[in-house]
């Protein structure tokens, strides 16, 4: 089922938006990772795949509460943090939004905490969700979000600083080499990726999802991916990313990566300090979709 075609969501005019990355931060400067400004966040509309927007997501980011989970085709229910995404920010996010440079685009932003938090730093940021009640919940924290698949026409195409795929989004449309090649497209040349990963061993499957709830109430199948840091690691080298840094924090698993331009970066691995772990998280937000016919926004 098709839900009615929608803009982005926001509540402050694209006026009022940072009109880009502040003065002196990293990547912001002319052929810095950040460099381009991806123009004003507004649109077209876009789809409903009735994934991630079926009623059991719906009906938990609305209460801002679960359980919620992913179903797989053998039974097996992968939990999902909803109580953690529909909060503030917390340690181990503002550390992955210590390391953004740019403008930064927020793949299936989910409640928008990570949105609502950089927008608060002054930062310019988008988030995208296939989820209307995502993007709803997002503008109600301040923030700009655009209903869209990551696979559609986005604003800003090959200028935006950084890309995040935070809550285990990194498996949207269960292929990851699809998707890195899909993030590369949309960050300027030398722009960053962070990735959050499955923590633990060394996890590479592709499995088919659906979101069900407590009461046994399901969304749509879709595909699904899983991913630990090794995996995505060889996944990134053979579509073009140099590595940058790998860290956990609050017993979760992120990996940066840049846009190649000529040469890898060297990688190195460290350990932030965060919040004591919570409960493993595994997704937020969308599938692939096929990309959309609509115009691609203008740019500045």
């Amino acid at each position: 089922m098709r839900g009615p075609r929608v803009g982005i969501a926001t509540r402050p005019t694209a006026d009022t938006a940072p009109a880009g990355p502040p003065d002196g931060e990293p990547g912001a400067g002319p052929g810095g990772p950040g460099a381009g400004d991806p123009g004003p966040l507004a649109t077209d509309g876009t789809h409903d795949d009735g994934t991630w927007s079926a009623d059991p997501y719906a009906r938990a980011l609305r209460t801002g509460r679960g359980p919620l989970f992913l179903r797989r085709s053998d039974g097996r229910l992968l939990p999902l943090e909803l109580e953690r995404w529909c909060a503030a920010a917390d340690a181990a996010d503002l550390e992955v939004l210590r390391r953004c440079e740019g403008a930064v685009l927020d793949v299936g932003c989910g409640p928008g905490r990570l949105v609502a938090a950089l927008g608060a730093r002054g930062r310019r940021v988008l988030g995208i969700d296939v989820s209307e009640a995502a993007v709803a919940r997002t503008v109600a924290l301040g923030g700009q979000a655009l209903r869209r698949s990551v696979f559609e026409s986005l604003p800003g195409e090959g200028r935006w600083g950084t890309a995040l795929l935070i809550d285990g989004n990194v498996g949207i449309g269960g292929d990851p080499r699809a998707l890195l090649d899909r993030t590369a497209q949309l960050l300027a040349p030398g722009g960053l990726l962070i990735a959050e990963t499955v923590t633990g061993p060394d996890l590479d499957e592709r499995v088919q999802v659906h979101v069900t709830d407590a009461r046994g109430a399901v969304g749509n199948p879709f595909p699904w991916a899983r991913l630990g840091t090794p995996a995505l690691l060889r996944h990134a080298a053979r579509t073009g990313w140099a590595p940058v840094d790998q860290w956990t924090a609050g017993g979760r698993s992120f990996v940066a990566l840049r846009r190649r331009r000529t040469l890898a970066l060297p990688c190195r691995t460290t350990r932030a300090a965060a919040e004591p772990a919570k409960s493993t998280a595994v997704i937020s937000s969308q599938r692939a979709a096929k990309p959309s016919g609509d115009k691609p926004l203008p740019d500045a």
